[in-house]
């Protein structure tokens, strides 16, 4: 009986500090979770304390493409790409109801030394990224400027090359990304439909000579592209609407 009551005794202790250390471990867990838990919250206060992102506003890229900053050196579009993007000069394109996200791309590219222009390059050294955004939303938003093509010679090679592209060389229907009116493709292919001749061959050129380089895809079909092709596709873009 004794034998047994000691037994008993031996057991209940066992089963008590058995207990006992399963409530110890718990509260370590719970400490240790809780101090890995902890850095957390400072991440969180920081992610909701950021900025909110400013909205574009074509408003403020109205009046900088109007009238420039003086205060920060930015010089005013209108100069040289006429009221609402409506350049009245085949040497500067014209930018109305172009694609923001497009203009915006160029701007930076300007900027960045990835498309080479002298002016353009000095024009956009002091726009900063939201400039860019504010200026292009506003130019989205302006009528487009329609043109017509001037070389009744050289519209059905235009149209052909434009429509079917050219099989024997390996050249792609304009339309296929530009679209048949010359509309081009919001954020990836700009609207081309009514442009100047002269600066549409330009920009062919310009790829042709590897002195336009940012567009692997144009270079690539510039390249085979003959001068005559590319003054008749140019000229026939000019007339599209």
């Amino acid at each position: 009986m004794r034998q047994s009551s000691k037994i008993s005794k031996l057991t209940g202790l066992r089963a008590g500090f058995a207990l006992f250390s399963i409530f110890a471990l718990i509260g370590i867990s719970g400490a240790a979770i809780a101090a890995d838990a902890a850095p957390m919250a400072p991440a969180a206060e920081a992610k909701a304390a950021a900025p909110a992102k400013p909205k574009i506003d074509p408003a403020v890229g109205e009046s900088l493409y109007s009238n420039g900053d003086a205060s920060r050196g930015v010089t005013a579009c209108i100069t040289c790409h006429g009221p609402k993007g409506q350049s009245a000069v085949s040497s500067w394109p014209k930018l109305s109801a172009q694609h923001a996200a497009y203009t915006a791309k160029q701007l930076k590219n300007f900027k960045e030394g990835t498309r080479a222009n002298p002016i353009m390059m000095g024009m956009s050294a002091a726009l900063t990224e939201q400039d860019m955004q504010n200026i292009s939303a506003y130019l989205s938003k302006q009528p487009i400027s329609q043109g017509v093509a001037q070389n009744k010679e050289t519209i059905a090679l235009g149209q052909s090359i434009y429509r079917g592209g050219i099989a024997a060389k390996g050249v792609p229907a304009c339309a296929a990304c530009h679209s048949p009116t010359g509309a081009g493709i919001p954020a990836q292919y700009p609207l081309l439909g009514g442009q100047w001749a002269d600066y549409t061959n330009a920009q062919l050129l310009a790829f042709r000579e590897g002195v336009r380089k940012n567009s692997s895809q144009m270079t690539a079909i510039a390249t085979k592209l003959s001068d005559q092709e590319m003054k008749s596709v140019a000229d026939y873009i000019a007339g599209l609407h």
